[in-house]
């Protein structure tokens, strides 16, 4: 491996084959976590009414300070009776409609009614707790835009809008496959040489967040017939993440194999740590991911450079990674060849989120790993990260 990528070499060639899927339409009430593939723009004004803000008394702030009849009650909903002729007051509802008229809201709390009539006892400044028409948006303008991931701000947004559908870009089909004879499904019983296969469990949940529609194909024995058939079938999905057989071993078979089947490799070797020897390749319009089998390396792999490359498909403004500052609890010796991820653990401070790397950073040290809920990104270089130093990192949680 004598040209390793550097990570942000890696990810532009990843994003660099990454082309948007088709749209289709899908009721805003499914819409979560999807990406938009065209703007969100509002179909009323929003608000679509003047209304008020406060419950209280609608009045005309010139007639303020002063003793007013209240000559109508405006519930949330209801069209106000009339306009609001000068000398009177109107007790309103937040949300109601601010009548013709009336320039402002007096909060209930600051009058004293009695005998249907209000005292007002200082002057109110015009506008003052009335939601103009348009204020939030305007008809026709735009709320979402297109590449946006629509979480429960956008949603509220959009629906507040008027809109009961969106085009969003479709789920990315991904077919995740572990390799290895060596591999046992948890509950049954290990021989002599064998482990636990954890890969494929932990894939699905590294990657649950990032939209897509996850197959979990059965892991395959170390032999040319199993791979094949395999490879072939989780070459069919958009995108094809394996885990083992990268490496240069006789028993790593997959990207032999993949090359056979007519994938274009596109690199092979990274200059980071844990997940130097990952690969990535193309055939058609299929994504293929290769990882290595060492857990916390396929870990890495999936959440820095499979996660940005799905939500890439997907049409996300900024597929990421984005990653986080924060800082670190105690020193830690940098990698002279190769950027590190290390596993920590997060907390917060008043100076901001703390990080602390957990014992035992080998790649196949995943129960340690479960202590982590964060990635710090130490860059690679000569001597140390003090503690105390800004680090940037992504989370896990």
């Amino acid at each position: 491996m004598a040209d390793l990528l550097s990570l942000e070499e890696a990810l532009e060639r990843i994003l660099g084959r990454v082309t948007p899927l088709e749209a289709e339409d899908v009721e805003l009430s499914v819409a979560a976590g999807r990406v938009l593939a065209a703007d969100a723009v509002a179909g009323v004004d929003l608000p679509p009414f003047p209304s008020s803000a406060m419950d209280g008394f609608a009045v005309r702030s010139g007639d303020t300070p002063g003793r007013l009849p209240v000559v109508a009650r405006i519930a949330a909903g209801v069209p106000a009776p009339r306009a609001l002729e000068a000398g009177e007051a109107m007790s309103i509802a937040t949300g109601g409609v601010v009548p013709a008229g009336a320039d402002s809201v007096i909060p209930i709390e600051y009058v004293v009614e009695s005998d249907n009539r209000v005292e007002i006892p200082v002057a109110v400044v015009q506008g003052d707790n009335v939601r103009p028409r348009g204020g939030d948006v305007e008809v026709g303008a735009l709320v979402v835009p297109r590449g946006a991931r629509l979480g429960a701000p956008q949603i509220g947004a959009v629906a507040a809008a008027g809109l009961e559908r969106v085009a969003v870009t479709r789920r990315p089909r991904v077919a995740l496959l572990s390799t290895g004879t060596e591999l046992r499904r948890p509950g049954e019983p290990l021989g002599p040489g064998e482990i636990y296969e954890a890969n494929g469990v932990l894939l699905v949940a590294a990657l649950a967040s990032a939209g897509a529609d996850i197959e979990l194909l059965p892991a395959v024995a170390d032999d040319e017939a199993s791979h094949g058939a395999a490879l072939e079938r989780g070459l069919a999905a958009d995108v094809l993440v394996t885990s083992g057989g990268v490496s240069v071993g006789p028993h790593d078979l997959v990207r032999r194999i993949l090359g056979e089947l007519g994938v274009e490799e596109v690199f092979w070797g990274i200059a980071v740590k844990p997940g130097k020897p990952l690969a990535f390749g193309v055939r058609g319009s299929t994504l293929v991911f290769g990882l290595p089998g060492n857990p916390v390396s396929s870990l890495v792999g999936a959440v820095v450079f499979v996660r940005p490359a799905l939500l890439g498909l997907q049409g996300a403004t900024v597929p990421g990674p984005v990653f986080f500052e924060g800082r670190l609890a105690s020193a830690v010796r940098r990698n002279a060849q190769r950027d590190e991820f290390l596993r920590a653990r997060s907390s917060a401070s008043e100076d901001g989120i703390v990080l602390d790397p957990v014992t035992g950073q080998e790649s196949h040290m995943i129960a340690r790993a479960a202590a982590a809920d964060a990635l710090v990104l130490a860059p690679r270089g000569e001597g140390e990260l003090a503690a105390g130093e800004r680090v940037r990192y992504l989370p896990l949680a």
